[in-house]
This record gives C-alpha cells, structure tokens and sequence, in this order.
C-alpha cells in the first residue's frame, strides 16, 4: 500500500468517526427546523458530500460536526429560497402579506438561531484574557478605558485583544462555512 493510499485511509476513516455518524442527527435536525424541505433525506447525502470534497482539498476542519450542520443548514436555505413562492388570492390581502414580510420565517430565525450558536463557539475557543476583553467590549459595550481598569491591564492590551479576538473569531466563522 502506498503513502496515498495510507492518507485516503486516514481520511476515510477520520469521515466515518467524524462526519458520518451525525447524518441521523442532521437529518431530523432538518426536519424539524426546515418541515417544508421536499426531499430532507438528499440534501443530508448532499451536505454529507460537500464536506467529503472539502476534505479531499483542504485540511481536516477542528469542528466536523458543526461543519456538517452549517452545510445542511445553508443547503436547506438555499432549497427553501428557490421553491418559495408567494401565492397572492386577492388585493385585500396585500396588507396582511406587508405585515408577514417585516417577520422573519421560521427558516430565518432558525439560521439565525444556528449562526449565533456557531458564534458562541467561536468566542468560547478564544483565550481567556482574549475572550474576557472581546466580550466586555463588544458584549457590555464598555470602552477601553473601563475594561484596563476591570481587568488591570493597559488600554493597549484591550485594544490589541479586541483586534484579536474579532481576526480569530472571523476565521472560525469562515473555517465554519459563514462569510
């Protein structure tokens, strides 16, 4: 068996124990997110094989799980945009259609619902000192000045944590699939 061989293994093996086993939970996590998906089943396989390309490409993500979940989730949204249709019986139910527009669907407030979760992770994985100052800043809206004293440390040091903790945070949205 040759060294390419050796690495697909790995790679087969680490798909399997890694990604694979959560294809029941992401299929009734869509389900009950998104009940209005036509064919739930596929776009599981779908998702499933996005992240098997992906990991044909590029290294191995640190969060496979989430991985998987956040690429059903943008599949799922993507099927819900182009199958939606606004079917309109009437001009006096223009107004009732205006009112239902300014509320989120229930697939939206579940994104959102997803994409905050995925962000929590994200500010969980920073270091403490990092996590401490980018929370009280952008959290508490504290200013720079309050968060040295807090914390006895110099406005520099909160300023070039914020600026860390956003950079790191951004990469593992992006690592997570969202822009």
């Amino acid at each position: 068996m040759d060294a390419m061989d050796t690495g697909q293994g790995a790679r087969q093996a680490w798909y399997d124990r890694e990604v694979q086993v959560h294809a029941s939970d992401v299929l009734g996590w869509l389900q009950r997110r998104f009940p209005d998906l036509r064919d739930p089943q596929n776009l599981v396989q779908d998702a499933l094989l996005r992240v098997w390309r992906r990991s044909q490409t590029q290294p191995v993500p640190s969060a496979p799980r989430a991985l998987l979940f956040v690429t059903a989730r943008n599949l799922a949204l993507d099927e819900l945009r182009r199958n939606q249709v606004i079917a309109m019986d009437g001009i006096a139910e223009m107004d009732e259609l205006l009112v239902a527009a300014n509320e989120p669907t229930a697939a939206a407030a579940a994104a959102t619902r997803e994409e905050l979760e995925l962000l929590t992770l994200a500010i969980q994985s920073l270091p403490e000192r990092c996590r401490k100052v980018l929370t009280l800043r952008k959290i508490y809206a504290m200013s720079q000045k309050e968060i040295a004293a807090a914390l006895g440390i110099s406005e520099h040091t909160v300023e070039v944590q914020v600026a860390n903790g956003m950079r790191r945070c951004a990469a593992f949205l992006a690592k997570h699939g969202l822009p």
